[in-house]
């Protein structure tokens, strides 16, 4: 079966890990980023749970003054402002690009699917070298429902014009697993230091220890 390859964006394909320098920075501890990450998560699920959309950077920067306050650190203006540019410039994992070509040059189609704005994706994929490899530049900002909400994928098979089981989600977190699973997509696995699947949830089919190794599989079995 040929399905539609579509791309979750922050630390499925770039690397978030480029902004500990800054986090070292503002708290001396390159360690809180990724506090920061799961507390911007945590404020994401919680605004689509209650059903109070927030943009994915007006959370990003709120996570930042929780982290901030439960540190008793006061974040700089212009702290804040290189967290958004470092969020707009992060490179690529090293296999991501020779991955993503691989896919391409076997008749996938590419898309990418962010809860960032289209604006930051947008400028994300331009930045990282990949834009010229996707068709879409997907985000969940459109529907105003965050991954793993049902719709941001649903839009994304409704963009192509084809049906939710025709679209197989690559991304590196449990959470966006179970969302395509649930909404009816296929799902791949990549498993990034850290990373590990809910097994008490519905499993993909794919796992891999990196995107290259997710992409043979891909070909493996898509094609």
């Amino acid at each position: 079966m040929d399905r539609i390859i579509v791309f979750d964006v922050n630390e499925t394909l770039l690397d978030v890990g480029a902004l500990d320098p800054l986090f070292e920075r503002m708290f001396g501890d390159a360690g809180v980023r990724r506090e920061w990450f799961g507390q911007m998560l945590q404020s994401a699920f919680v605004s689509t749970i209650v059903d109070s959309y927030r943009d994915f950077g007006t959370l990003a920067m709120g996570a930042l003054a929780m982290v901030a306050e439960r540190h008793g650190v006061t974040v700089a203006d212009e702290d804040r402002q290189a967290l958004g540019a470092g969020m707009r410039s992060l490179p690529p994992h090293p296999e991501v690009r020779e991955a993503m070509d691989r896919l391409r040059d076997a008749g996938f189609r590419l898309s990418t699917l962010t809860n960032s704005t289209p604006e930051v994706a947008e400028a994300q994929l331009a930045n990282a070298g990949l834009r010229d490899l996707v068709v879409h530049v997907l985000s969940a900002d459109t529907v105003r429902r965050l991954k793993p909400a049902p719709e941001p994928y649903r839009m994304a098979a409704e963009r192509h014009e084809v049906s939710i089981g025709a679209i197989r989600l690559v991304a590196a977190h449990a959470w966006d697993i179970a969302g395509a699973l649930r909404a009816g997509s296929a799902a791949a696995f990549v498993a990034r230091p850290g990373q590990v699947l809910d097994r008490a949830g519905a499993q993909p089919d794919i796992v891999g220890a990196n995107l290259d190794d997710v992409a043979k599989q891909i070909v493996a079995a898509d094609r």
